[in-house]
Parts: C-alpha cells; sequence; structure tokens
C-alpha cells in the first residue's frame, strides 16, 4: 500500500513523452510539405524560365532565317536543296511554337525542344553560310560576265575598226587600180567622098569625132580589158544619146552613158582612138566629152566647132 503513489508521475511522463513525439511528428509533416511545396514552387520557375528562353531562342531563329531570306530574294536565287532547307527550318520553327503555345511542355519536352534549338542553330548558321558562298558566287560570276562583255565590246569594236580599215583600204585599192586618162583629145573630121578624113572645124560640115586618149602609167591596174563608157554633152547641155544607150555605176551613182567601147590595157603608154558620129546634126558650141572606167571618172575633153 506503501508503493501506490509513485505512479501517478510515471503515467505524466509518458503522456509527455506521447505529445512530443505528436509534435515532432507533425512539425516533420510541415516541414515535408513545405519543402514539397517549395521544389514545386522552383520545377515551376524553372519551366517558366526554360519556356521564356525556348521563345527566345525561336525568335532569334526566325529573324535570321527571315534576314537570310530577304538577301536572297534579289539577285541571289537559291536552289533547290536549299530551298527545301529553308521550308524544313520554317516549318520546324512553327511546330515549336505550336507546342510552347499549348502550355503543356514537360521538363523532358523542354529539353527535347532545347536540343531541337540547337540543331535548328546548326542549321541556320549553315544555310547562312551557303546564302554568303551563293552571293560570292553569284558576284563571280557577275564580274566575269561584266568583264566578258567589255571583252567582247573591246574586240567587236577593233572588229568593227579593222572592218572598216580593211574596207576603206579595198576603196583605196580599188581607185587606185582604177585606170585613169594620161591626155585626152578631140578632134571633128570631115569625111570626103573618097573616103579621106580631113579636120573640120565647122559645125555643118563635121561627119564625126574622134576621141583619142592615152592612159596613165599604173602599177597595180589589171592588165587586159576594160570597159570603157563615153558621156558626151552638146553645146546645150543636154546628154547625147542614141536608142541603144545604157546605163553604168561609177563615183557612186548610175549614169546614162552616149557611147561604149572596150579597150586592152598594157601599162605600156598606147594611144587609144574611139570614133563617134552624132545620130542628129552637129551644133555651134563646145561639146563635153567625159571618159569612165573601172567605176571611176578617167578624165574628160572638148571640143569648139563654128
Amino acid at each position: 500500500m506503501e508503493n501506490q503513489p509513485a505512479q501517478g508521475p510515471k503515467k505524466n511522463s509518458n503522456v509527455i513523452y506521447f505529445l512530443i513525439v505528436v509534435i515532432l511528428a507533425l512539425l516533420g509533416t510541415d516541414v515535408y510539405l513545405y519543402m514539397k511545396k517549395n521544389t514545386s514552387d522552383i520545377k515551376t520557375v524553372y519551366l517558366t524560365d526554360e519556356k521564356t528562353k525556348l521563345q527566345t531562342e525561336l525568335d532569334s531563329l526566325e529573324a535570321q532565317v527571315e534576314q537570310v531570306n530577304a538577301l536572297s530574294a534579289g539577285k541571289t536565287k537559291m536552289n533547290a536543296e536549299m530551298q527545301a532547307k529553308n521550308d524544313s527550318l520554317k516549318s520546324k520553327i512553327k511546330v515549336l511554337r505550336v507546342e510552347l503555345a499549348k502550355g503543356k511542355l514537360t521538363q523532358a519536352d523542354l529539353a527535347k525542344a532545347q536540343e531541337d534549338v540547337k540543331q535548328l542553330r546548326y542549321f541556320v548558321t549553315k544555310y547562312t553560310a551557303d546564302i554568303d558562298e551563293l552571293k560570292q558566287q553569284n558576284a563571280t560570276l557577275t564580274t566575269e560576265r561584266d568583264t566578258l562583255k567589255t571583252n567582247l565590246s573591246s574586240v567587236s569594236t577593233k572588229a568593227t575598226n579593222l572592218e572598216k580599215q580593211n574596207e576603206d583600204l579595198n576603196n583605196k585599192v580599188q581607185i587606185g587600180s582604177a585606170i585613169k586618162v594620161g591626155a585626152a583629145s578631140v578632134v571633128a573630121y570631115k569625111v570626103r567622098k573618097n573616103g579621106k578624113e580631113v579636120d573640120e572645124t565647122k559645125a555643118k560640115n563635121v561627119n564625126k569625132l574622134k576621141i583619142n586618149f592615152t592612159v596613165a602609167s599604173n602599177a597595180i591596174a589589171a592588165k587586159g580589158p576594160h570597159d570603157i563608157f563615153i558621156r558626151i554633152i552638146d553645146p546645150t547641155g543636154n546628154l547625147i544619146t542614141a536608142n541603144d544607150s545604157g546605163t553604168f555605176n561609177a563615183d557612186g551613182q548610175d549614169l546614162q552613158f552616149t557611147y561604149k567601147t572596150s579597150i586592152d590595157y598594157k601599162d605600156d603608154g598606147s594611144n587609144y582612138v574611139v570614133d563617134w558620129a552624132s545620130p542628129a546634126a552637129y551644133q555651134k558650141g563646145t561639146y563635153t566629152v567625159l571618159l569612165y572606167a573601172d567605176g571611176y571618172s578617167m578624165g574628160k575633153s572638148s571640143l569648139t566647132l563654128k
């Protein structure tokens, strides 16, 4: 009976211990919940930062792609492979933007998206380098083309100049090779009944004219036959023609002739004589005789009848 009072304090101690354990358990639970919440907040903040960073990366990539497209919109045209690469970049960026807009990307999704961005960054850098290389190639081709055009223009100009010089030279050769009169005279004759020819100066007694001429020595003139065209102008200034008179070209113009003959040129100083009888009565005044050969004027002479 004497030991009963000691049980009271022992029971109180057990209760205290129990309360302490409960309190500690509650404190531990609060700490765990707090830590869990804090960790969740950190993860949320981390995911938000990663999304923002990804959004910034996509904006930068898209701007770079657009800049490259702007550069390639001028003379630098993309080939089929580069155009396909360009379309692929735009498509991938669009897909990532759609995923971001959904707002349901997990940390694993973000990690995968970041890896895709790295790949896109590499392709954009390579794509930009390809465009720059293409621009340099185009610039080189343009320079080569302009140089070629300049050279062609220079060659064409030289060819034109040479052609003109050659034409001028040919013209000079033609002019130089044309035979010219050395000396010329025109004499009027009367033919007597016995056939003898005597000089005559009275128009009413003249039966024919004798045109005498020599050809000046010319080393480059062709030896052999040369057509001689004669134009005779009467005292009234009219060209005398016959029914069978034709035309010829001399000194760059077509002319009608009075009489046509041919001589055998030997460059030996020979004298040539052409007899010509007027189809009409001779008139008082001066007759002018013009000689042509090889497309140029040879010379002239005249005669005055009383």
